[in-house]
């Protein structure tokens, strides 16, 4: 069948997506993504061999009420561009929508024209696109619990799946990836990233406690500080060339899933995506909640973890308290502690969420 779909703006959004496209395609089916050529779909999507085709909308400012005429009518202008690309290529057997704005104008063609859609909130808190979509989907899926509040009267159609992670991060190997990155058996490795942007309150306190960290001889860090941190972090560790053998600074990390097959600990914020590939990797790990999200969710995300075991948890004004060295290290030096938390992650079932999606967007096809 034919699969349209859209996803884009945000890595939170597109690599769940492409993880339930590499899915599908390996099922046999054809996905088409739908999004712009200014976000970062643009480029993810087609690395990641899927077509891409060119929706242009812009979001709704709730602050600044008189940009819903623009989004109104940029959507609209979507759609009868959508009409003239399926008359042309053929309409999709389905869609699914991934929670950003740009889900609007492909969902309002597909419910105009009698093909089902889906959606799927990746977050424990529902954004607007998906909430306004709600009512005519053949199913709602999320990936937390606690989204469900979210869509009241849509119970029937709710369905608990996770968040779906890439191939590549599921199916690295770990010999392969320490090996890749010159980690030796013994050593312990602590991945830190505060998603793709990096978190400078985090990088702050792990640039201060770098002479403890360093005082572990078995100790190898690999962080990713984000690109406008870079510099900073840089300056602020001066790591001699001894020091820089042990600590691997980088603005970004373009292979994540060598980095998570290789690491035995994570400290990290609780974005969605980042939530659902520790618990894919079985990763013990600490996770720092950013505090400015909408209605918290990133403390709701880290309880995924958390409560099962498999993760602590310290606010970010925590990151100024001695109770940060305390919990990292505790992390760091515990084999025992860190291999509990594994196996409370592995009993999540996490890595099969794409699986778990891709059976819902098949019943959905094959009920029209």
């Amino acid at each position: 069948m034919k699969v349209a779909i859209a996803a884009g703006g945000t890595a939170g959004h597109i690599n769940p997506a492409l993880a339930l496209a590499e899915e599908l395609r390996e099922r046999g089916h054809e996905v088409v993504f739908f999004g712009q050529t200014r976000r970062l779909e643009a480029t993810l999507v087609p690395e990641a061999g899927f077509e891409l085709v060119p929706i242009e909308v812009s979001g709704f400012d709730r602050s600044r009420p008189w940009t819903l005429f623009t989004a109104l009518r940029q959507i609209s202008k979507a759609v009868k561009a959508l009409d003239a690309h399926f008359s042309e290529h053929g309409a999709p057997d389905v869609a699914i929508g991934f929670g950003a704005y740009v889900e609007l104008p492909l969902l309002r063609w597909c419910d105009k024209h009698g093909v089902p859609y889906l959606l799927h909130e990746q977050n424990s808190v529902a954004g607007l696109a998906n909430k306004t979509s709600a009512k005519d989907a053949a199913a709602v899926c999320i990936a937390f619990p606690q989204a469900e509040r979210a869509f009241a009267g849509k119970a029937g159609k709710i369905v608990v799946t996770g968040n779906p992670v890439r191939t590549s991060v599921i199916a690295a190997s770990r010999g392969e990836s320490r090996a890749a990155l010159g980690i030796a058996d013994d050593e312990v490795l602590l991945l830190v990233f505060g998603g793709s942007l990096g978190a400078r309150h985090i990088n702050q306190a792990v640039c201060a406690l770098k002479d403890e960290l360093l005082a572990r001889p078995k100790l190898r860090i690999v962080h990713s500080t984000g690109k406008d941190e870079y510099e900073s972090v840089i300056e602020a560790l001066a790591l001699t060339d001894e020091e820089a053998a042990r600590w691997q600074v980088n603005p970004y990390i373009d292979d994540m899933g060598t980095a998570l097959a290789a690491a035995d600990c994570v400290l990290s914020r609780a974005g969605a995506s980042s939530v659902a590939e520790i618990a894919a990797r079985s990763l013990p790990a600490l996770l720092i909640p950013y505090p400015f999200a909408t209605e918290d969710h990133q403390t709701t995300n880290a309880h995924l973890l958390v409560d099962a075991g498999a993760a602590e948890m310290l606010g970010d004004a925590g990151l100024d308290t001695p109770e940060f060295a305390e919990l990292l290290f505790s992390l760091t030096d515990n084999a025992s502690k860190r291999a509990i938390m594994r196996d409370a992650a592995a009993s999540l079932g996490a890595a099969n969420a794409a699986q778990a999606l891709a059976d819902q967007v098949e019943a959905a096809a094959g009920g029209r």
